[in-house]
């Protein structure tokens, strides 16, 4: 249960830092509990979807990515490699992204691979290819 309530905070956090305005949140199916298996919520403005259906599919990429750093928070790592995982999104998303990886990961290292602009503006170091 600790990690359900650790992992349920931090997807909640990275997912609205990623799309402001929205909540996500991992809950038991309807009459069970959390080891009869997690569903994903998401609510834009306060209006909860009924189905991951109706998002989106940069939604559903921010969506995923939310989860997977959630998870790694729960056993952080020293460093972590991010192979354009801004491909399909637009250029706010990209510095959401940014944004997000600095202030949820302060004590991490990233080594991003990105061909867009707003991804560069949170890095502390950057090498460029020609």
């Amino acid at each position: 249960k600790v990690t359900w309530v650790k992992v349920n905070s931090d997807f909640g956090s990275i997912f609205s830092t990623l799309l402001p305005g929205t909540t996500a949140k991992l809950e038991p199916p309807e009459g069970g509990t959390f080891l009869d298996g997690l569903e994903v919520r998401v609510a834009f403005g306060g209006v909860w979807k009924q189905s991951l259906s109706e998002l989106s599919g940069g939604q559903r990429s921010l969506l995923a990515l939310s989860l997977i750093l959630a998870l790694l928070l729960f056993k952080p790592a020293p460093l972590y490699i991010l192979d354009e995982v801004d491909a399909a999104l637009d250029l706010s998303h990209t510095q959401n992204i940014g944004r997000m990886i600095k202030s949820h990961f302060p004590h991490s290292q990233f080594i991003v691979v990105s061909l867009k602009e707003g991804m560069f503006n949170n890095a502390n170091v950057i090498f460029r290819t020609k």
